[in-house]
């Protein structure tokens, strides 16, 4: 291969490498934004706290929990992903996005991460959301 036509190839690859990860940052942002108004429109069912048959307390977001969103990691978005700091491991799919909005409302939370999975599948990344309580 010639010199010149193997500088165009590498110059070529990184200008398409470029466009992918500005591509990968727009599909983020869009998720992000998807998963705060789902986690805005979330209607939790207040949660009660009890003390001897006695209501003392009433909390309007819900119960306590996590959400997650996850992905694999040994794909392009997935290594983009990790090296940008957005995701962390996780068993096991691979890689995963912590929800960390909404203090500890898990409906809020599952709401955002279904969203943002939602985002993620529509431009083809393959994704799911997950939820618990604490």
């Amino acid at each position: 291969m010639e010199y010149a036509t193997l500088r165009e190839k590498i110059a070529a690859e990184k200008a398409d490498r470029v466009n992918r990860y500005a591509k990968y940052q727009e599909i983020i942002d869009q998720a992000y934004k998807a998963g705060i108004e789902a986690g805005k429109n979330a209607r939790p069912i207040p949660m009660y706290v009890i003390d001897q048959g006695i209501p003392i307390d009433r909390i309007d977001d819900g119960a306590c929990g996590f959400a997650w969103i996850a992905f694999p990691g040994n794909t392009s978005f997935g290594k983009w992903a990790k090296k940008q700091g957005l995701a962390r491991s996780h068993y096991p799919s691979g890689l995963c996005v912590w929800v960390s909005e909404f203090g500890q409302s898990v409906d809020r939370k599952a709401a955002f991460a279904g969203a943002y999975a939602k985002v993620l599948k529509d431009n083809g990344i393959e994704a799911y959301a997950g939820s618990r309580l604490d």
